[in-house]
């Protein structure tokens, strides 16, 4: 048995001697390789097999975790985005304020509409100032585009607001184009009113621009109300049926403008309540 395994052992070095002296068994090596290396492959199979497993299953919670932080990024995003867009529109609303107000020889004070009248027939706004802020009974509310209501209960810190779209409200206005004076009523729609009382023969056409004539010391003059939208003359009827669509945007502004009219322009009444509201406030 030693005999042989020392046999084989001197042959083999033999071999080795002679392929890297003469380099006789390269082409039976290659053969060799050849065969060897399917079977490599295969025996490698199991490793790699499970070494893939390991990857993809990795990968998939990987995938998972970041589709969930980006999912929650998108979501955040998306309220910014949403805020930015109600902060952009109040800054606009802001500036048309501003701007209007450059327009205003009465001094005016903006306030904003915190809350709204439960009352479906009664169209009644509170906004947050009130007698400490001058803010008197009577007082005129307009926005950046026009009439908007009047002050019906000033509270130290807050005043109701009827707007003129209340069925309660009255308007004295003229027609831009001819001065022709009448009285616009709130019928309780959201976006317009109608003028009393119009002979059928007046002349008033559609697109008219109405303003607030400055009678009853509400008002002051010179402030757009709306527009003719519709004159319905019916037959055997002494007056025509008149409806003005609104510029002031009654259901969709937030803030508003308080107008302080001169003293001189004010009744004894709404000078007296002017004053006492300025010497409540300080």
């Amino acid at each position: 048995m030693a005999t042989r395994f020392v046999f084989l052992l001197i042959i083999c070095i033999a071999l080795l001697f002679v392929d890297h002296r003469y380099n006789y068994l390269s082409v039976a090596r290659s053969w060799l390789t050849m065969v060897v290396t399917p079977l490599q492959w295969i025996s490698d199979l199991p490793s790699r097999a499970f070494s893939t497993a390991d990857e993809l299953v990795t990968s998939r919670s990987e995938l998972l975790e970041e589709n969930t932080r980006l999912k929650a990024r998108n979501l955040i995003l998306e309220q910014k985005v949403q805020k930015l867009a109600s902060l952009t529109a109040q800054n606009l609303r802001l500036k048309e304020l501003l701007n209007s107000s450059e327009l205003v020889d009465e001094q005016v004070l903006v306030a904003e509409i915190i809350g709204i009248d439960p009352d479906p027939y009664a169209h009644i706004v509170t906004i947050n100032k009130g007698t400490t802020d001058g803010v008197f009974r009577g007082q005129a509310i307009v926005d950046a585009h026009g009439v908007m209501g009047q002050v019906i209960e000033a509270n130290p810190v807050s005043s109701r607001v009827m707007l003129v779209t209340d069925p309660a409200s009255r308007v004295p206005v003229q027609v831009n184009r001819s001065g022709y004076r009448a009285i616009a009523v709130g019928t309780g729609a959201k976006d317009s009113m109608e003028l009393m009382h119009i002979p059928d023969t007046v002349d008033i056409r559609e697109g008219d621009l109405l303003t607030s004539s400055g009678l009853g010391q509400i008002f002051p003059v010179g402030y757009p109300l709306g527009k003719v939208r519709k004159i319905v003359h019916t037959p055997g009827d002494a007056f025509a049926k008149i409806e003005v669509q609104l510029m002031a945007e009654v259901n969709r502004t937030r803030f508003v403008l308080l107008v302080f009219r001169n003293d001189e322009e004010l009744d004894d009444a709404g000078l007296k309540a002017q004053e006492s509201a300025r010497e409540g406030g300080s």
